[in-house]
């Protein structure tokens, strides 16, 4: 007895979908803007509520609610809109773990400017956008500290646990192209021994201090402003941290920047690579497949690695050995070099 497999027939609704994706973004950054995800956690729950809350149309807010519903960002019980899990963790500007602000970033011009230019940069194999935004001191980098440091501050909880700050030992600790500060800063916080220096433009580090001073730890927190590839790190540090810094540079630019790395950390030390690490395939986990492609519109060379190239590059930099740690709940995973 034989069977015969049924294939779905073609149906353009993915095409039609991707296409009109940018709605989707713009959509959440109007709700956001207007403040209507921390309206609905207040008790305004109807249309007429909603509106006179944010200060809008009730046509608006109801079309705009249920195009939110649609797309599974609240829920809609008769004439009531509520929150989901998410929104309710994420978009209400009341929780503790509010992360609205980063569209400000995601979301602005800049970005999507660049993803005009897919074509383009793909014929060339890099951005086409002449400030790319590597140049010393460049704003977008305050920008960025300002607007993304909430959506971090899971995974440098997951990063200082994972490499056993809260064991309390007398750490050194060096951070590199800082930005917020919010993965040294944390590991600041768990081992109350940890002494950190951390390296950046001088005007981003204005914003990491800003953070430390938040978290009562800027006694300990020191910085050395500059390019990270140019200024003198120090010596003997326990840990060097790298986050999010090295996709936006080819393998051999990072391994120069890791063997300075290696010659400032003393000998057992270690250095903790934070990055979108895609699978072998390249394709999965999706949030480190689709990254490579901002990097490709973004940087003149950048990219993601997966863990085998990292330790290579590792390698050749000096480490004698390499380890991979996945950080659940987030986008990313560490590549850990031993010296």
């Amino acid at each position: 007895m034989s069977s015969t497999a049924t294939t779905a027939p073609p149906t353009p609704e993915r095409i039609f979908e991707t296409i009109n994706a940018f709605q989707r973004s713009e959509a959440l950054k109007g709700a956001i803007e207007l403040d209507l995800f921390t309206a609905i956690a207040e008790g305004n729950q109807t249309a007429d509520e909603i509106a006179r809350r944010c200060r809008v149309s009730e046509r608006g807010s109801r079309i705009l609610c249920d195009y939110l519903v649609v797309q599974g960002l609240l829920t809609k019980n008769g004439d009531h809109y509520g929150l989901t899990p998410d929104t309710a963790a994420f978009l209400n500007r009341k929780s503790p773990s509010y992360i609205g602000t980063v569209s400000q970033f995601l979301l602005s011009p800049r970005a999507f400017a660049q993803f005009t230019t897919v074509a383009e940069a793909v014929r060339k194999g890099g951005s086409v956008i002449e400030d790319d935004g590597l140049n010393p001191e460049h704003p977008m980098w305050i920008d960025f500290a300002r607007a993304m440091a909430p959506l971090m501050i899971m995974p440098a909880q997951g990063l200082a646990r994972t490499i056993g700050a809260d064991r309390g030992e007398p750490w050194k600790v060096l951070g590199l192209a800082v930005g917020h500060g919010m993965y040294e800063i944390t590991i600041a916080q768990q081992n109350p021994a940890a002494e950190v220096w951390v390296v950046d433009w001088a005007n981003v580090l204005q914003v990491a201090q800003e953070n430390a001073a938040k978290a009562g730890v800027s006694s300990r927190y020191h910085t050395i402003p500059g390019s990270a590839f140019e200024v003198d790190y120090g010596r003997d540090y326990d840990v060097a941290v790298i986050t999010n810094f090295l996709h936006h540079f080819d393998t051999q630019t990072n391994e120069r920047l890791l063997r300075k790395v290696h010659a400032a950390l003393k000998p057992g030390g270690r250095v903790v690579v934070l990055d979108f690490v895609p699978n072998p395939d390249r394709v999965s986990p999706p949030a480190a497949g689709e990254f490579a492609l901002i990097m490709l519109v973004a940087t003149p060379s950048g990219d993601t690695y997966t863990f085998a190239q990292y330790e290579q590059m590792l390698k050749n930099a000096g480490f004698r050995s390499a380890e991979f740690k996945p950080l659940p709940q987030t986008f990313f995973g560490l590549a850990i070099g031993h010296k």
